[in-house]
């Protein structure tokens, strides 16, 4: 006769129960069955396998319609990912672990949803499934299911609502866009008053050493034209001292003075026989008049 056996795939464990209890907790391979005894004397305990699946598993809360803080009633589908990491916390702890996680899921969305207004599911809806994660996945642990995700699927709004809330989507793109324009707009007007006020502080800059180089100018020229004129005063200086010293230089230059004007035909000559000259020579040349 054929010894019974049961095979416990990679993906399950198997509970071993003797008489109702467990003794231990099979892992993947080929385990055997007491058979039957022959005599009737003899007693064998009954023993029986429990598989457990431990693969990671979706399970889906539908259309569950939930109260907002603010009276609003939405209906949320939320999806939860799990696994089975303890087979004997997960068969003994409740009667159906996938029952429990499913009841779990629900009114931890209740709480959440509850306690959010409608704005906030809108804007932040990630809070939800947060929130959902956080409350559950402690519980969970105490009948052997690890979550992994919990995650808010869908949401339905009532159809006045829907209405609303497209008016509102349209309303926020619009005004968006207008808040983007006037960005833009504000932002060429800040650079166009930046580009003039560069430029107003360049010429500004220009015209200031415009006016120091001519002022520079201006004073070198000053200065060359003093320079000039002191030097000038210096010749004569020296040529007084010389025709002092030297009388003759001066006569020499009288008789060039006149020699000068003499070229000249329309110039006069005048002489003055009131006084006479110093030498006592004669009469004194006057004023040469150039007609």
């Amino acid at each position: 006769m054929k010894t019974p056996e049961v095979i416990i795939k990679d993906t399950h464990r198997g509970l071993w129960y003797e008489d109702g209890v467990l003794t231990r907790v099979l892992t993947a391979g080929r385990y055997e069955l007491p058979s039957k005894p022959w005599l009737p004397f003899v007693r064998r305990p009954v023993v029986e396998v429990v598989l457990v699946d431990m693969r990671a598993r979706d399970i889906t809360i539908k259309g569950q319609e939930i109260l907002t803080s603010d009276k609003v009633a939405i209906r949320v589908s939320i999806l939860v990912q799990f696994a089975v990491v303890d087979p004997t916390a997960a068969i003994h702890t409740v009667a159906s672990y996938e029952e429990r996680l499913y009841s779990d899921v629900q009114l931890a969305a209740r709480r959440s949803l509850a306690a959010m207004s409608l704005e906030d599911i809108l804007t932040n809806r990630h809070r939800l499934s947060e929130d959902i994660l956080r409350d559950v996945k402690e519980a969970a642990v105490g009948y052997g299911v690890a979550i992994t995700r919990a995650d808010v699927k869908d949401l339905v709004f009532p159809g006045n609502l829907q209405e609303i809330m497209n008016k509102v989507l349209a309303a926020e793109r619009t005004s968006q866009a207008q808040l983007v324009e006037a960005k833009t707009r504000a932002e060429l007007l800040r650079i166009d008053a930046q580009t003039k006020a560069e430029t107003s502080r360049l010429q500004a800059q220009a015209d200031s050493e415009v006016l120091r180089m001519r002022a520079e100018a201006e004073a070198e020229a000053n200065r060359l034209k003093v320079q000039a004129e002191r030097q000038a005063v210096e010749e004569r200086s020296k040529a007084a001292a010389a025709f002092t010293t030297h009388p003759a230089l001066m006569r020499l230059e009288e008789l060039n003075a006149l020699r000068d004007v003499a070229r000249c035909a329309n110039a006069r000559i005048y002489l003055d026989f009131k006084e006479p000259m110093a030498n006592g020579t004669g009469a004194r040349a006057g004023m040469a008049e150039d007609n």
